[in-house]
């Protein structure tokens, strides 16, 4: 553990209580847990078929681990075929190898009432991760650090979002080499859900599990981290990530493993060719982690999309896509560990009609594939480039329809309703009768942002349309926005951590 504040830590029991009993609560749903069965677009012949292909990769062609000796190193004591940075593992090495990676695991929140279960029939949500620019009512611009702690405070207040995700934007006002400290500590103060660390340098990641420990007091063995590692599609596993992945499975700190796929640019342009390669990228990076902790946390998955091949621009909420997520469910979940995939996914510029039918697409289908973790699930804009606060409060209000259609048909006595269709008989109406008195709070999903009103009421409000409502909404959130309580003395800690790294090194801006 951390001796940053220790002393503080240990003094701050009665003002750690006070906060709490001050708090005020915010309405948070509990992470989804899926009643209705995923979409299985393979048959069991196509599945064996892209499971022996993908064995037939890693053997024959082999994966490169660039810049990282000490992997190399790893893969030949495994039993691995290494040949200067390429390495060809003997068919099904990298299966047996993933055994040893949990079915599921928990996430602890510094409010235990957030914790999350990732695996299973569950679904975990998580906003939009990556973008450098941000868009708001002034149009699109770079992001600043201001802008970061604004979605934190917006993805804390929301309903459906279960997890306050990693780099919401990249606050460019902030040097490179420290901003992963103040985005931490933004995630950690500002929202008390789950969150994920810094990537970007493996340094960066022992600081994420040192803030860790210092927030939870000692990790004492649990995964409070969900952070992602990115393969460098085709075939490459980069010294940096695979550094980092090194950091948190050696924590036991959770990390997805997780090919970037643009078909046609980053792997084959046909459904089946994606399918085996993203299985083999997957075996390669799971088992890897495997070798570094035997039992560390690990999600497997995929960023998928195409290309329109005139113009070399990546499409969101296309059919192939939607082939690609269900197909590579279908091969995780015969490893038996958690997915991710799909998210709020759109190449639209602004939050328009393009943006709403994409995003629409890309979130049924992530559902409907049964995904365990879905990073991007809001705010996501302009392929990934663009962090939209308007954006941002459209896909967190529709998130709440995921959870109503996994919930499934409820077909008990209420939900048979064989008493209302009784008592209303022929030519009644439903709206009086006591089912209805009894069940109509819960019985549909409400929009806490979409216009149901009659036109004349509409237009007499100001004709307006849902990007005014979102924009609305937003000021609104954050005006009403109040930090969760936390430790004094623990606040503080970080605070000097914080101070302590950045005073350590110059400012970097590469």
């Amino acid at each position: 553990m951390s001796d940053v504040g220790e002393g503080r830590r240990a003094r701050g029991g009665g003002a750690a209580r006070r906060a709490e009993r001050t708090a005020v609560r915010i309405e948070c749903a509990k992470f989804i847990e899926r009643n209705i069965p995923n979409l299985e677009i393979l048959n069991e012949e196509a599945l064996q078929i892209i499971e022996y292909n993908a064995e037939t990769v890693l053997e024959e062609i082999g994966v490169n681990f660039v810049e990282n000796p000490a992997a190399l190193d790893r893969w030949r004591d495994a039993g691995a075929d290494v040949q200067g940075e390429r390495v060809r593992i003997p068919r099904g090495l990298a299966r047996e190898l993933c055994k040893s990676a949990p079915a599921s695991y928990v996430q602890h929140a510094r409010n235990p009432e957030r914790n999350v279960t990732v695996g299973g029939r569950g679904l975990v949500l998580a906003p939009v991760y990556g973008p450098p620019f941000v868009r708001d009512e002034g149009g699109r611009r770079y992001a600043t650090i201001e802008d970061f702690q604004k979605f934190v405070k917006l993805g804390y207040m929301s309903k459906w979002l279960h997890h306050s995700g990693g780099t919401v934007c990249e606050p460019t006002d902030v040097p490179v080499n420290k901003r992963h400290l103040d985005m931490l500590l933004a995630h950690m103060t500002l929202s008390d859900k789950p969150y994920m660390g810094s990537v970007t340098e493996p340094v960066r990641a022992q600081d994420s599990v040192e803030m860790s420990d210092i927030l939870f007091g000692g990790l004492d063995g649990r995964t409070v981290m969900t952070s992602l590692i990115n393969i460098n599609s085709p075939l490459t596993f980069d010294g940096i990530m695979m550094g980092a992945l090194e950091v948190y499975a050696k924590a036991n700190q959770a990390a997805i493993i997780s090919p970037f796929i643009v078909g046609g640019a980053m792997a084959p342009v046909t459904v089946a060719g994606t399918l085996t390669q993203v299985l083999a990228e997957v075996l390669a990076g799971v088992a890897y982690s495997q070798l570094i902790r035997k039992g560390a946390p690990v999600i497997a998955g995929a960023f998928v999309t195409s290309i329109d091949m005139n113009s070399g621009a990546p499409t969101f909420g296309t059919p192939e896509a939607s082939h690609v997520t269900y197909g590579v469910g279908q091969l995780v979940r015969r490893l038996g560990i958690p997915y991710r995939s799909a998210g709020g996914f759109t190449g639209s510029k602004v939050p328009d009609a393009q943006a709403a039918y994409e995003s629409a697409n890309s979130l049924n289908m992530g559902l409907l594939s049964g995904v365990n973790f879905m990073l991007h699930a809001c705010g996501w804009l302009e392929g990934g480039l663009v962090s939209s606060f308007e954006k941002f409060v459209m896909d967190a209000d529709q998130l709440g329809i995921l959870h109503h259609l996994a919930a499934g048909i409820d077909v008990s006595e209420n939900g048979q309703a064989m008493d209302a269709i009784r008592e209303v008989g022929p030519g009644g109406h439903y709206l009086g009768c006591a089912h209805t008195q009894a069940n109509f709070k819960q019985a549909f999903w409400r929009t806490n942002l979409l216009d149901y009103k009659p036109y004349e009421t509409w237009e007499e409000e100001g004709a307006r349309d849902t990007v005014q409502l979102a924009r609305e909404r937003v000021a609104r959130m954050l005006a009403d926005y109040q930090k969760p309580a936390i430790d004094p003395a623990i606040e503080e800690a970080l605070l000097e951590y914080v101070a302590k790294k950045k005073a350590s090194m110059p400012d970097a801006f590469m």
